[in-house]
């Protein structure tokens, strides 16, 4: 009576679904293998006794252990998805990371950029001032040509007058 009790509160039992030829090999060495390290004595086991003993035990804990075996499974499978998913959040990490490395590029590159475009804005004033210099310094050469030739023209103009003025003996005739 305990025993019908017992199984009623345990939940279904196997005897509907045949317990699986590997448990019971599984279960039946077991029993072996612990009847070999008991020292032999003259007990007497009825077969037939051990084979039910064997699948009572076995429908009694077979289905817990078949549910541990299936909730390990879904539990495996989960954390499989699990890594996979923070695998993917790694990977937008990095990818974040390296936007952040490209944002600083270009940047960097804004601030080069500002750097060439004074930088040729000072070559351009620097080479208008050139060209102003030039033409002042074209222009002072004129100037100083001009102002040479003249001073010649001054001077021939003076020697030529002091020649005139300079006596001239008069021919006699």
């Amino acid at each position: 009576m305990e025993g019908e009790e017992m199984q009623d509160d345990e939940g279904p039992s196997l005897q509907s679904e045949p317990p699986h030829n590997e448990d019971l090999q599984l279960a039946q060495q077991e029993s072996l293998r612990l009847e070999s390290s008991v020292p032999v004595e003259d007990v007497f086991v009825d077969k037939k006794a051990v084979d039910k003993l064997t699948e009572g035990l076995l429908s009694h804990y077979l289905p817990d252990l078949q549910n541990s075996k299936r909730a390990l499974q879904e539990l495996t499978q989960n954390q499989l998805i699990l890594l996979d998913t923070l695998d993917q959040e790694v990977t937008k990490f990095r990818d974040c990371n390296t936007l952040l490395d490209l944002n600083s590029l270009f940047t960097e590159a804004k601030v080069y950029h500002n750097k060439l475009v004074n930088i040729r804005k000072e070559m351009i004033m620097l080479h208008e001032k050139t060209t102003k210099l030039k033409k002042r310094a074209l222009k002072l050469q004129q100037q100083k040509q001009k102002e040479a030739l003249e001073k010649e023209q001054q001077r021939e103009k003076e020697l030529e007058r002091e020649r005139q003025l300079v006596a001239k003996p008069a021919r006699r005739t």
